[in-house]
């Protein structure tokens, strides 16, 4: 399939709500959908993010540029007929405070630690634009901003001495009731995964840019929520973050 028309096929789905048969969606190789990743966002506007993942067993990690309009500060209602699938994982994201180019090398976590200025808690809001699941084809989830709806992001706090993702305790709450609560549920390994992305964006010609924000993986696993629901999250000694669905 064309780019342009991968591309206008998710664009569709996206302003519509209304789901794409992921069978429509010919994306057979990560370049192909990583392409259509660049052709979303240059029809949604800048990009206010990044968010990576990875599975911690050695194998590439994978990552979606996020549209600058759906990164949001904590207390939002989101409301709209694009919230179908209201997918939540819990995250720890940095943020980035110069304007930052690895150049030809996977830069190592000092040289990390001078381009982020802080840490803030975040919940990625999941919302696929496919449909008729399951999807059996990776790509397609992939060039479908890897099912990216939406980061919520907290109060930013100083980037400590330490820093692991399997150090990291997350909750979260729907109508107060907690949903889960984890204690170093992302097995990313953290620092070799973001000088991986560092040096992805580069060669994409999208080096990183003060003030985006890189969120790492979920915390605490895909949970649901029903519309009308006040969802809140917090990562122990980094705070907290809350939003709403609206009704």
């Amino acid at each position: 399939m064309h780019i342009d028309a991968a591309t206008q096929l998710l664009l569709d789905a996206r302003h519509s709500g209304l789901a794409l048969d992921w069978r429509r969606l010919a994306v057979g190789d990560a370049d192909t959908a990583y392409a259509v990743q660049d052709a979303q966002l240059r029809r949604l506007g800048p990009v206010g993010g990044w968010k990576v993942g990875s599975k911690g067993d050695g194998s590439l990690p994978g990552c979606a540029p996020l549209p600058a309009s759906g990164v949001v500060a904590s207390g939002a209602e989101l409301h709209g007929p694009q919230w179908r699938m209201r997918g939540l994982e819990v995250e720890l994201a940095l943020r980035v405070g110069r304007d930052y180019d690895p150049g030809q090398q996977v830069p190592d976590e000092a040289a990390l630690r001078t381009v982020f200025d802080a840490i803030l808690p975040a919940i990625e809001v999941v919302e696929t634009r496919l449909g008729h699941p399951p999807c059996t084809n990776p790509w397609a989830g992939m060039a479908d901003l890897q099912s990216h709806g939406a980061l919520i992001i907290g109060t930013a706090q100083p980037l400590p001495a330490t820093l692991s993702l399997r150090q990291v305790a997350a909750s979260l709450h729907i109508d107060g009731q907690e949903i889960t609560r984890t204690l170093g549920g992302n097995p990313a390994d953290l620092w070799p995964m973001l000088g991986w992305l560092a040096l992805h964006c580069a060669r994409r010609g999208q080096p990183w840019r003060q003030g985006q924000v890189i969120t790492t993986g979920s915390c605490t696993g895909l949970q649901l929520a029903r519309a009308g629901r006040q969802i809140e999250a917090a990562l122990e000694g980094i705070g907290a973050v809350s939003f709403s669905f609206a009704g």
